[in-house]
């Protein structure tokens, strides 16, 4: 009986050993801006099995934490369509500032930061459990006339102007 209790000891330590980083990933952003500079926007991430079961036993809300995070950071109303294990779905009225002279339309995206977020995260209780990277690996900006401005790993994403064709 002994020996079955060192067994199942010894594998717990070993699967401890061996288990991934546990991670909040960032992998792809994607904001979509309409004609009146409001943003549709796609986040695809990764999270760890240790975030997933935080998930799960309601001791995080991802849509509740992307929310106020993105709230506080755009200075703009935001509404969370969709967040779940993988991706999120978020509205942002009037992402994009929209301008016009002599017939000419500018769209204009503020500066945004991950960086707040990141050190929320840092502030929380779990925060030794899990490391983070909130900059993700790709960020695409499409604006109406269909132009695209990418960044790659960046986890501050400056200002872009764009004349709308």
């Amino acid at each position: 009986m002994k020996f079955g209790y060192l067994a199942i000891g010894f594998l717990c330590v070993v699967c401890l050993a061996v288990m991934p980083a546990q991670a909040f990933t960032a992998k792809t952003l994607t904001i979509t801006l309409d004609n009146n500079g409001n943003a549709q926007a796609d986040m695809q991430y990764t999270l760890s099995f240790t975030e997933q079961a935080a998930i799960f036993f309601h001791a995080a809300d991802p849509a509740q934490l992307l929310q106020n995070a993105l709230q506080e950071n755009l200075n703009r109303p935001v509404t969370v369509q969709k967040a779940d294990m993988s991706s999120a779905d978020v509205t942002i009225s009037s992402f994009a500032q929209v301008t016009t002279n002599a017939g000419t339309t500018t769209m204009t995206t503020p500066a945004f930061s991950f960086a707040a977020a990141q050190k929320a995260v840092k502030n929380q209780w779990y925060a030794p459990l899990i490391t983070t990277d909130f900059a993700p690996q790709t960020t695409t900006i499409t604006f109406p006339d269909g132009y695209q401005s990418t960044f790659a790993s960046q986890i501050s994403i400056p200002s872009v102007s764009h004349q709308i064709a």
